[in-house]
């Protein structure tokens, strides 16, 4: 037996000794792990330690897409008037902090997308009230010919009196959003030369790979797909050299409750054969990738279309992509946040899933399209608040763990409450998750090795209960770490502190703490974020604040206080599958 493997079970052993967890008849000799209590640390500290912790440092179980934790934009911007205001600078930078990234554009409402090439900047914009809109739209056009005269990057600073007519106009419209997707009856969208424009300099200002849903229910009087709109798009997009991925509708197997006609997985899959020799007869997108059919939850009628669509044109898309939503926006109960059965609900999700896609096209990647706390524009106070950051964390770590190439939030910056960013341009709490997340951990999954809440260690296996933990290699893309450094993340639903040893290959190191905890007397409902400490808060519309990280001595145990989320680097431990 190797002498890594030794240490692991005799640090078991100890840790069920002492804890109680199973007979004393199990405790036939000490081991080093015990010699080394004995030999210095205070008494009664094994009986308070909860967890035993290591982690397989020897190679990956999975190794994801570097943009695995990407976002998503809902086309309601261009109704509801933000798309205008995507050059914001403030906007930009929060979107770079997350780069790299996929910026998907697409929701309910990509299927009732139209394209028009033409530039007339106020013509097809959404109602506003009267009293202002007039002067409201003449600042919109001094802005945007103000932006046509910038090189590169195109940026703004809206004057305030600006934005504050934006976001009663939004108000405004969003009550008609919100209305549309109660009743799931929606309107038109009518998407401009000059809307793409906008929405292309955004996503490349930020860093982020566009990707476009295109409308799936634009049919011909034989239901075939009409392509008329997609190829002027297609056109109008190659002229301007813009780099993008496609994908063609939303949720495709709702089409009939949305719109009293069904697409069934074989004229689907012959509608993305389509898409594909479309992009190949356009030069500048013929290498362009194509992703879908973005199903809806794997219920039966998402399982058979998925099915139907990967045994025709499972060969047509380069990642196959589906949706998850955990419950009813209508929800009003913090406890609705924190189930462990909901948020198991994902892997048996992810199962079905890749079940279906690995029959047909073994080895294809698989994404989540769209994820969110909640549907029908998510919860007010909740699903927007520090207590939606268990579903979403939880959620990126089963997703990796499952081997989900990438997840796409939604949404990015919307109407409804289940985005990152409100409508002050102020990150809500799942975007200092998501920015925290996109700076430690990186796209090597590790397996981790738990005992305490288990009567056996069982390596790949998260335990089904309030404390979550995921490993990664540290990412890459941070300066402070170097190679061979592990982010060990861990969510505690617990209503009391729990205590975590690290063990094996992991002890004996020191160790970066970044806790994170609700801010203000709100407590789970709050909407700021504190980091060991420190409240966040952007520094200006440019500047992030700075991440200090509380430094653990070697050997010291960690620490999670109840209800909250923390990240710990675990620095120079020189692992293996980390290095490369």
């Amino acid at each position: 037996m190797r002498p890594r493997s030794f240490l692991w079970l005799a640090s078991l052993v100890a840790l069920v000794v002492q804890s109680g967890l199973s007979s004393s008849s199990s405790s036939s000799s000490p081991s080093a792990y015990q010699r080394s209590v004995a030999g210095g640390k205070r008494p009664g500290f094994m009986e308070r330690t909860l967890v035993l912790l290591d982690v397989n440092t020897r190679s990956p179980i999975r190794v994801l897409n570097d943009n695995f934790l990407s976002v998503q934009l809902d086309p309601s911007i261009i109704k509801d008037g933000w798309l205008d205001f995507l050059s914001s600078k403030r906007l930009v930078t929060l979107a770079r902090g997350l780069s790299p990234a996929f910026l998907r554009f697409g929701g309910k409402r990509t299927d009732f997308l139209q394209f028009n090439n033409q530039k007339n900047l106020a013509k097809f914009r959404g109602p506003g009230p009267d009293y202002y809109l007039k002067n409201y739209e003449d600042d919109i056009v001094r802005s945007d010919i103000a932006l046509d005269e910038q090189k590169g990057c195109k940026l703004a600073n809206h004057p305030d009196i600006m934005l504050e007519l934006q976001r009663e106009k939004a108000a405004t419209t969003q009550l008609v959003l919100l209305k549309e997707q109660m009743s799931n009856i929606y309107s038109n969208i009518t998407i401009t030369a000059r809307s793409l424009d906008k929405l292309y300099n955004f996503a490349n200002c930020a860093g982020l790979h566009l990707i476009l849903g295109l409308n799936a229910l634009h049919r011909n009087p034989d239901n075939s797909w009409n392509t008329s709109s997609t190829l002027s798009l297609l056109k109008y997009g190659a002229g301007k050299k813009y780099n993008i991925s496609w994908e063609l509708g939303n949720e495709p197997n709702a089409f009939r409750s949305m719109v009293g006609r069904a697409v069934n997985s074989t004229q689907l899959a012959q509608d993305y054969v389509k898409l594909r020799t479309l992009l190949q007869s356009v030069r500048y997108y013929q290498r362009a990738h194509l992703y879908g059919p973005n199903a809806g939850r794997p219920r039966k009628n998402a399982v058979l279309l998925l099915d139907g669509f990967m045994k025709n044109a499972g060969s047509a898309v380069d990642a196959v992509t589906w949706q998850h939503y955990y419950m009813d926006g209508r929800v009003n109960k913090v406890e609705d946040f924190l189930k462990t059965r909901l948020l198991d609900t994902l892997t048996e999700q992810i199962t079905k899933v890749t079940e279906v896609v690995n029959t047909h096209t073994p080895g294809k990647k698989v994404w989540l399209g769209g994820l969110g706390p909640a549907w029908t524009g998510g919860s007010s106070n909740l699903s927007d608040t520090y207590a939606a950051g268990f579903l979403w964390v939880n959620a990126l770590g089963l997703s990796a763990v499952q081997g989900i190439d990438v997840v796409l939030r939604h949404s990015f910056f919307d109407y409804g409450y289940t985005h990152l960013v409100d409508q002050n341009f102020n990150p809500l709490p799942d975007y200092w998750f998501s920015l925290v997340f996109k700076r430690l951990v990186g796209p090597r999954v590790l397996t981790v090795r738990v005992a305490g809440l288990q009567r056996k260690p069982q390596p790949g296996r998260v335990i089904r209960d309030k404390l979550r933990i995921y490993a990664h290699c540290t990412s890459y893309y941070n300066p402070n770490y170097v190679r061979g450094s592990i982010t060990i993340y861990i969510i505690n639903l617990h209503r009391s502190r729990k205590k975590i040893k690290l063990a094996g290959t992991l002890r004996n190191n020191t160790v970066h703490q970044y806790l994170l905890q609700p801010y203000g007397p709100e407590g789970l409902r709050a909407k700021y974020v504190q980091l060991n400490g420190e409240k966040l808060l952007m520094v200006d519309n440019e500047t992030f604040p700075e991440f200090k990280p509380k430094t653990l001595r070697a050997g010291r145990t960690i620490a999670m206080p109840p209800m909250t989320i923390g990240f710990y680097v675990i620095k120079n431990i020189n692992a293996y599958a980390c290095r490369r």
